[in-house]
């Protein structure tokens, strides 16, 4: 059944086009307005698919009529698409590690061995390690934040000894206190910045599982966490002089 659309608002002078239309009972909206179909211009859009179009309306038009109030409305991805974005980064990727513990840390062989021995043999030619030395050997940094707690769970100092390998292929690492961290405000949750436009929200659960992962791609969003990163960055040490 096709559901009768709400017109919202018109652009004037234009014959009644562009136009925003509301779906009823949805929080969907309907934009009518100049297709766009030179071959450049959508080349340049992300992701298009091929049952996907462009409109092409004024500024005034959503400015007017668009929805004021704010809603925030996670914009959850596929870890399969979480896991490409590495693969399609242009310059960089940083990122804070904040939790005390990872649950996928603790089912992997490394992590019993470092139960075991208190350091892990590492293969820097496994595919993770392979990929990431093939990036950084292209000019593209890799840099993370590991807040610690006085003295380290035994998460964050396995995380330590796993410094070794992400130094060895071409990442910088780099750890700082947790009350120095909150000192700092900084987010308490574990997130990347993806080329200083694109943020990836990792959440977890209470068992320290990673369950979702939310874009934010809004520019003033992305900017407090750029300068969440500035902040750590600035007073994080290389994590090889920590002496926690």
């Amino acid at each position: 059944m096709t559901r009768r659309l709400w017109k919202v608002g018109t652009n004037s002078g234009n014959d009644g086009c562009p136009t925003l239309y509301e779906i009823p009972g949805t929080d969907r909206f309907v934009v009518q307005g100049d297709r766009v179909t030179d071959a450049g211009e959508l080349g340049q859009l992300e992701n298009l698919t091929a049952d996907e179009g462009a409109v092409a309306v004024p500024r005034e038009l959503l400015a007017n009529f668009g929805p004021k109030e704010p809603v925030h409305v996670p914009q959850l991805i596929s870890f399969e698409d979480f896991s490409g974005m590495f693969a399609k980064l242009k310059h960089s990727a940083w990122r804070l590690e904040t939790r005390r513990r990872y649950a996928s840390d603790e089912a992997t062989d490394t992590y019993a061995q470092f139960l075991a021995e208190g350091r892990v043999d590492w293969d820097l030619d496994d595919p993770w390690c392979a990929g990431r030395r093939e990036q950084s050997a292209l000019g593209k940094r890799f840099e993370r934040i590991r807040i610690l707690d006085e003295p380290p769970t035994v998460g964050q100092r396995y995380l330590l000894d796993n410094a070794r390998r992400n130094t060895a292929v071409g990442e910088d690492i780099r750890v700082l206190a947790r009350t120095r961290a909150d000192e700092l405000g900084l987010p308490r949750e574990d997130f990347w910045i993806f080329d200083a436009r694109v943020v990836a929200l990792l959440h977890h659960d209470e068992d320290d599982n990673l369950t979702d992962v939310e874009l934010i791609t809004d520019p003033v969003q992305v900017l407090r966490y750029v300068q969440a990163r500035e902040a750590a960055w600035h007073f994080a040490v290389p994590y090889d002089q920590f002496s926690g």
